[in-house]
């Protein structure tokens, strides 16, 4: 497979990689790692012998999550409030560093459900009840039997019973962190609520510095 149509085809399935990893992760910058070191591994490989592109990449990214996952358990990082942004930062004052932090919080809900779960539970779980993705494959990625990855996602269904995990519309999720970006970025509040609420009008004021805004219904 050349280099130029590799590029293309793995570019077409980076939005549903990263969503992989960020329900596995619950994390954005980690997600942007795991599906970095898919890619890497997918330029190590004999391409001409993957037969199924897609899921050859859906149980590279998933193995890449579940050894990230056993890392962060090893190292014993720290606990999930230490990557909660400072609540005193603004838009005005946002570097990358802070956006960074920001956008990890979106995903505090999402790593409070899953927070719970075992990684072997997580991956079986995210993969089958999030994505669809048949046990037996399943199965095949984390190398155990489908009986015991069924297990897994049904003990991972009874500890999460009862706490709101995310729907499944994960292009509008993208579309809010893309809107969240360009109103930090670029002061572009207007797209940001139109994703967050399209019945919302809002009315931006002011010019230098931070904008004063104001919703009309």
């Amino acid at each position: 497979m050349k280099t130029e149509g590799l590029t293309e085809q793995f570019e077409e399935q980076r939005s549903r990689l990263r969503a992989i990893a960020f329900r596995m992760l619950g994390s954005f910058s980690e997600a942007d790692d795991a599906v970095q070191e898919t890619w890497l591994r997918l330029n190590r490989s004999r391409t001409d012998e993957i037969e199924n592109l897609t899921a050859w990449l859906t149980t590279v990214v998933s193995r890449v999550c579940l050894n990230m996952l056993d890392a962060r358990k090893t190292r014993r990082e720290a606990s999930l409030e230490t990557v909660l942004p400072e609540p005193t930062v603004t838009v005005a004052s946002l570097d990358p560093e802070h956006e960074a932090l920001l956008a990890d919080s979106v995903g505090l809900a999402l790593q409070v459900v899953l927070e719970s779960l075992s990684p072997p539970e997580r991956v079986a779980f995210v993969l089958h009840d999030l994505f669809s993705v048949p046990f037996d494959e399943v199965a095949s990625v984390m190398g155990r039997s489908s009986v015991a990855v069924r297990q897994l996602a049904s003990r991972a269904r009874r500890r999460v019973q009862g706490k709101p995990v995310p729907d499944r519309d994960f292009a509008q999720q993208w579309d809010v962190v893309a809107a969240f970006y360009a109103a930090t970025r670029e002061g572009d509040f207007e797209r940001l609520m139109e994703v967050l609420d399209p019945d919302v009008v809002l009315r931006v004021e002011g010019g230098a510095g931070a904008p004063k805004l104001g919703v009309v219904r």
